[in-house]
């Protein structure tokens, strides 16, 4: 059975799309997002999803997408920032070596802008972005077997950074 070489956690704005893609590249593998199966399964973009179906429509999507990919991908696998609230999958990614992408809400803000895309930061992006953070930190903590801090670091930097980890016995 195949598994990830590395599942990639964190919050809005953290990289794990841009991180994921490098750390990849740098390992000779494949990249795989896990937003972007479950618009490929549901056939729209998730800001739709959301809209036309409910949070906990996509939220089931979105387990059975990551489901999907422990038990059959064996690349670099970003997970969506808020894949992590479910118990099923975080009891899913025992035994995987999960990196943890740290951000603060300055950095976090900066990144993710003012939501564009992004149902969740839709009202008051930054209040929000603080809401999540502070809510999902010990989830994304709990989850982990390496953590990286993004703050004030090109991609390319945590991208070496992950990189190394992995590659240490």
């Amino acid at each position: 059975m195949n598994t990830p070489v590395c599942v990639i956690v964190g919050p809005p704005g953290a990289g794990k799309t841009t991180v994921g893609q490098l750390v990849a590249d740098a390992l000779g593998v494949g990249f795989a997002d896990a937003d972007a199966e479950i618009e490929a399964v549901a056939g729209k973009p998730i800001p739709e999803i959301f809209i036309d179906d409910g949070e906990e429509h996509f939220r089931a999507l979105e387990r059975s997408a990551v489901a999907t990919a422990l038990d059959g991908f064996a690349g670099v696998l970003a997970l969506g920032g808020g894949a992590i609230l479910d118990a099923e999958t975080r009891k899913r990614l025992v035994g995987h070596r999960v990196v943890y992408l740290s951000v603060e809400l300055a950095d976090a803000v900066h990144r993710v802008g003012l939501g564009a895309g992004r149902p969740l930061l839709a009202l008051n992006p930054r209040a929000t972005l603080k809401y999540l953070l502070d809510q999902r930190r010990p989830l994304y903590t709990e989850v982990a077997t390496i953590v990286v801090s993004t703050d004030g670091r090109t991609p390319e930097e945590v991208a070496a950074e992950v990189t190394a980890a992995l590659n240490s016995p």
